[in-house]
């Protein structure tokens, strides 16, 4: 059974870090693509940072610089280190996964048929 679990969100202030962990069970992370996408409230899905097959990474323009992707293929993990949060950041975290992902199209939700349940992250004072 293919599973995903996201883990590490939390409360914090403006300004505050957390990192995300993403979990894969049933499915290794090898030769995938995972990215990391939010649902602030009331909004759609919108991509944050997505690490590909061959390890290059990529960044909403909104995070680039606060936020970093990263795998480690021995415990079949992805993380999102977010520092320097804003309350824009405010959202329900999710990752996504797939085998082959078009560059063009890592921000695309559908491309993704493994998703976790979701982690809350809250950025307020």
């Amino acid at each position: 059974q293919v599973q995903l679990v996201e883990s590490g969100g939390g409360h914090v202030q403006p300004g505050g870090s957390l990192r995300l962990s993403c979990v894969a069970s049933g499915f290794t992370l090898v030769d995938s693509t995972i990215t990391w996408f939010r649902q602030p409230p009331a909004k759609e899905h919108e991509g944050v940072s997505c690490i590909r097959n061959d390890d290059t990474t990529y960044y909403a323009d909104s995070v680039k610089g606060r936020f970093t992707i990263s795998r480690d293929y021995e415990k079949n993990t992805v993380y999102l280190e977010m520092n320097n949060l804003k309350p824009e950041d405010t959202a329900r975290y999710y990752c996504a996964a797939d085998r082959a992902v078009g560059l063009t199209r890592i921000w695309i939700t559908y491309e993704y048929g493994h998703w976790g349940q979701g982690t809350q992250v809250t950025v307020s004072s």
